[in-house]
């Protein structure tokens, strides 16, 4: 991720700012497409996790397709030359003013969540004399390991349709003269690393296409979501996930039929591991318990620690010494800690208390001026930047 003419190079730009290693980020697209080819899996890139315009040019012109929760998302796959009919709509609370701009759009699919929102497409897509493709997000009660926030399969959580409303789905679709129904979707929920819970997911698909198939529905395309975590602790040695072993999970207990099609929509996976948001140390404040590092960086930044409680390692690069890292991320390198080290609260500016990345940080000892990389910064960080407090935009700096 870094090396010292990068470093270098940082400290003439105004922090704080996000750095994409568009390098690694090619090596990650050709590590998936590589692996789900072998499968003739379609894998569509979920664009909530980042947006960045240099970061999506990338993902569209190695052929993945897009994955989007809003119409701005459908809007922004357009314009970022994503194909239309690779583009898939989902997301619990559709308004009208989107659907109806995903229609004129003649977009690859929606996924449906409601019953309700079947007959609402059905009715917009009447009025434009157009047939809207479904696909039916079935809660699939499947629980991911994973925190609250960020579990979507579970009976309790307000994503897709239960099984018990199925029978009112068939009928609705059978009387919905707008829709043409494609197949079924689910998404179990997000930084998954247990891969027994995708296991668990192919046994509920495998029920439920055997549903709709019983009922005279086939069933041409099985959109299994996404959610394949990555390693937040040891961001230089596990820098690209090992997309074989999970897409070799599908292909072992997935029952795929002659006429069907396998979806996936990742993001995370893809991207996470991309960036770091830098940052510069403002003070050091030494108390008699703590010490804290202030930076120029807040939640306004990166809001995952304060929203999710979220981990993302924490490095000094101004005080740690580069070394080559021998791994099997070769040619990578990494920072290893200078020995002289004190533990921190590291914290932002923001006037919250929650406004804090970690604590008990052990970091080299840290001065005024110093850089700062938060790890693992390349989903659910930009995208999720403010301006409370009257923040400024973020930034960002890129390598090739």
């Amino acid at each position: 991720m870094f090396n010292e003419e990068i470093v270098a190079s940082f400290k003439s730009k105004e922090t704080p700012f996000y750095y994409y290693d568009l390098g690694l980020l090619k090596k990650t697209l050709t590590a998936c497409k590589i692996a789900s080819d072998a499968f003739n899996f379609h894998v569509h890139y979920a664009l909530k996790a980042n947006f960045n315009e240099r970061v999506l040019s990338l993902i569209q012109s190695n052929g993945f397709g897009a994955d989007c929760v809003s119409g701005g998302e459908v809007k922004r796959a357009v314009e970022s030359g994503f194909d239309k009919k690779q583009i898939v709509f989902a997301g619990v609370g559709k308004s009208d003013t989107e659907i109806n701009d995903a229609l004129d759009q003649n977009i690859f699919a929606f996924n449906v969540e409601s019953v309700q929102e079947l007959e609402v497409i059905n009715e917009l897509a009447e009025v434009k004399g157009k047939m809207a493709s479904v696909a039916v997000r079935i809660n699939p009660n499947v629980d991911a390991h994973t925190h609250h926030y960020i579990t979507t399969g579970l009976d309790e959580n307000k994503f897709g349709i239960n099984s018990w409303d199925l029978p009112m789905v068939s009928e609705t679709l059978k009387r919905c003269k707008n829709l043409e129904f494609l197949g079924i979707h689910f998404h179990v929920g997000s930084q998954i690393t247990d891969m027994n819970v995708f296991k668990s997911l192919c046994v509920k698909v495998n029920e439920m296409q055997h549903w709709f198939e019983e009922r005279g529905m086939p069933v041409k395309i099985l959109n299994v979501g996404g959610g394949l975590g990555v390693d937040y602790h040891h961001p230089d040695e596990e820098a690209i996930v090992d997309f074989e072993s999970y897409f070799q999970i599908f292909a072992d207990f997935l029952i795929v039929k002659p006429y069907q099609e396998v979806h996936f929509e990742l993001g995370r996976a893809l991207v996470a591991q991309c960036s770091s948001l830098i940052s510069k140390v403002l003070y050091v404040k030494h108390g008699i318990k703590k010490n804290f590092v202030i930076l120029d960086a807040g939640m306004t930044e990166l809001m995952r620690p304060a929203l999710y409680q979220a981990y993302h390692q924490i490095d000094n690069i101004s005080k740690l010494k580069v070394e080559s890292l021998k791994s099997k991320n070769e040619g990578i390198e990494t920072f290893n800690s200078s020995p002289s080290t004190l533990n921190y609260d590291v914290v932002g500016p923001i006037c919250e208390s929650s406004d804090c990345f970690g604590k008990e940080v052990q970091l080299p000892e840290t001065k005024r001026g110093d850089l700062i990389a938060l790890r693992t910064a390349g989903a659910y960080g930009e995208v999720m930047a403010s301006a409370y407090n009257l923040r400024p935009a973020i930034r960002h700096a890129y390598s090739e």
